[in-house]
């Protein structure tokens, strides 16, 4: 391993000096042996030491991430594709940024003390949030924290969220100008003033202007692992009531889909399934899946600005931003138009 030693070694400065230049000391340094300590990292593959330069310096470089849903079947937050593309993009942005990502799934408040207690990080962004002693706890710390998809607020805070109602109302509204009308409602728990909440609220709005009854008997509220996705499906194959189901999350159609195939039903010509997210699987399932767009890499960059510039002490006017949905047709919907 090159060390600091080496490299002032190599350009024939003292240690001092190389270990001013990394740190960005730079006052006394000439511009020409800041280029050559600059060429010898590079050409002799040094990287810093994070741990110790974390002890002469306030910042950690280290940003953690809070997951604060929590699941009776314990899967990890990164099975869902959506969630992997949106943690890409958050780390992606970050180690540009010359930052490290953290992730933890931590269900109680104690469990964020203890966290942040054990570790030194920098900034917290945090998803699954609602009004609760988890929440009033994250707004007393003294580190920078951003929120995602979260509908509770505080004035030093940021959020990064998502048009949740409306794409809710839009996938209903979709099937019901199809001609659908006992459309099945699937999700994740539904848990109020929370982004299924909001989708569920959309839903029975596009339902109550159209006329359509709202029939709580086919609202499935349940996990998004594959076994439990596929037994829903199964599980609507043998009803003859349903023409068409919105599955508030893609990786959910597509269990559905799986299980309604299994049970020898065809989609859309037997029951019409619609997705929200518009991952990469969407277009992997057979038939494609209908969805509601949601831009999982940008959500994840907003959310990094707004952490940096906190980082930086920068004002922000305006400290949350909700990104915009939009249908993508593709081939799960039957219409029942003559």
């Amino acid at each position: 391993m090159t060390t600091i030693k080496d490299i002032a070694q190599a350009v024939g400065v003292s240690f001092t000096t190389v270990s001013n230049v990394i740190h960005g000391k730079t006052g006394r340094v000439s511009a020409e042996t800041i280029t050559r300590i600059n060429e010898a990292i590079d050409r002799l593959g040094y990287v810093p030491n994070m741990s110790a330069r974390s002890l002469v310096s306030s910042s950690s470089k280290v940003i953690g991430m809070i997951s604060h849903l929590t699941s009776n079947k314990k899967e990890s937050i990164v099975e869902d594709p959506f969630h992997s593309a949106f943690i890409g993009s958050i780390e992606k942005t970050l180690r540009e940024n010359g930052y490290y990502l953290m992730l933890r799934t931590v269900e109680t408040t104690s469990d964020l003390v203890n966290f942040l207690h054990n570790w030194n990080v920098d900034g917290l962004f945090c998803t699954g949030v609602f009004q609760d002693e988890f929440f009033e706890a994250l707004t007393n710390l003294k580190i920078p924290v951003v929120l995602i998809d979260s509908y509770v607020s505080h004035p030093n805070i940021c959020n990064v969220g998502l048009e949740d109602y409306q794409g809710g109302y839009t996938a209903a509204r979709y099937l019901i100008d199809k001609g659908h009308q006992n459309i099945a409602f699937a999700s994740p728990s539904i848990k109020e003033k929370g982004v299924v909440y909001e989708r569920f609220q959309g839903y029975k709005k596009a339902l109550e202007e159209a006329a359509i009854p709202f029939r709580r008997n086919i609202v499935f509220e349940q996990e998004l692992d594959t076994a439990t996705t596929i037994a829903l499906g199964t599980t609507l194959a043998a009803r003859n009531d349903i023409t068409a189901v919105f599955a508030t999350a893609d990786i959910l159609a597509a269990g559905i889909m799986a299980g309604l195939k299994e049970a020898g039903k065809r989609v859309p010509e037997d029951i019409s399934v619609m997705g929200f997210d518009d991952i990469n699987l969407c277009q992997l399932t057979c038939p494609t899946l209908t969805t509601i767009h949601q831009d999982a890499p940008l959500k994840g960059k907003l959310a990094v600005y707004f952490l940096m510039d906190k980082l930086d002490n920068k004002p922000i006017l305006n400290k949350e931003v909700i990104l915009p949905i939009h249908l993508v047709e593709r081939n799960s919907v039957k219409s029942l138009l003559s």
